[in-house]
């Protein structure tokens, strides 16, 4: 049986925590000495007294990270324990505002591939139908090295002039390099986006495009999922152990009638 504090409550050691999250001993220490975890007695002999508050705030980090990811998981957890909840909180809001911007991004992005994809080769937008690279490179905003990375990956294939061998981008081309421009602005893999281009050149159909934006639609899905599982257990944690009593502002306001 675990050792147990004066009050009743049950001693843990590192390694206990250590084995609950599948860590090591020292990852606990560190835990404890980044402030992820709150603040810790210790004994004459200098052992740190862990016990269930450092347990729940162990597993609070931990969960909160497959929403919010390592570093704003830290975070919180981080300016829980040194400023309050408030501070935690609006960490919180912010990455859930930005998870809403990265949603009108998607919706943005979507309706401009859609738009691009659907050209026809000769409708009207580069300058000219038989672009060099450099120019290319201009009219879209990148780099020629980057229009490099994407041909020698198969994602386009410009002619090239008899005897020269300058590249020459025609208006599909271009067409083509604007999608994957757009779609790596959105971090899309190259094998992904050469998916699309492929299916696209060979059937004249956006069904590989839609695909990919409901799969990272979907992605964002559960990200949303994970952020609010992380939630529960922040909001389990703050008031089973830190005795946080005003999360509930309802309760001390009138609620709104719904009658209008």
């Amino acid at each position: 049986m675990k050792a147990r504090e004066a009050g009743g409550r049950p001693r843990l050691r590192p390694v206990d925590l250590a084995r609950m999250a599948g860590v090591s001993t020292q990852q606990i220490r560190n835990y404890a000495d980044a402030g992820i975890l709150p603040p810790t007695e210790r004994t004459a002999a200098g052992y740190r007294r862990f016990d269930a508050r450092h347990r729940e705030a162990m597993l609070t980090y931990r969960v909160l990270a497959k929403g919010f990811g390592w570093d704003a998981a830290r975070s919180i957890m981080q300016a829980l324990h040194a400023d309050g909840l408030p501070a935690a909180l609006r960490i919180v809001d912010a990455r859930h505002a930005g998870l809403h911007d990265q949603r009108l991004s998607l919706h943005a992005a979507a309706q401009a591939l859609e738009a691009v994809a659907g050209q026809a080769p000769e409708a009207p937008g580069p300058p000219s139908s038989a672009m060099r690279i450099g120019e290319v490179a201009a009219h879209l905003g990148v780099r020629t090295s980057a229009l490099r990375v994407w041909e020698a990956a198969g994602l386009l294939m410009p002619q090239r002039e008899a005897g020269t061998g300058y590249r020459r981008y025609g208006a599909a081309d271009v067409r083509d390099a604007r999608m994957v421009s757009m779609l790596r602005q959105g971090r899309y893999p190259l094998p992904q986006i050469r998916a699309v281009l492929d299916d696209l050149r060979r059937t004249g159909s956006t069904a590989e495009l839609r695909a990919v934006i409901a799969e990272r639609h979907a992605a964002l899905d559960r990200t949303s999922a994970a952020m609010l599982e992380g939630t529960a257990h922040l909001h389990r944690y703050v008031t089973d152990h830190l005795h946080v009593t005003d999360l509930h502002v309802t309760e001390n306001r009138a609620l709104p009638s719904d009658s209008a």
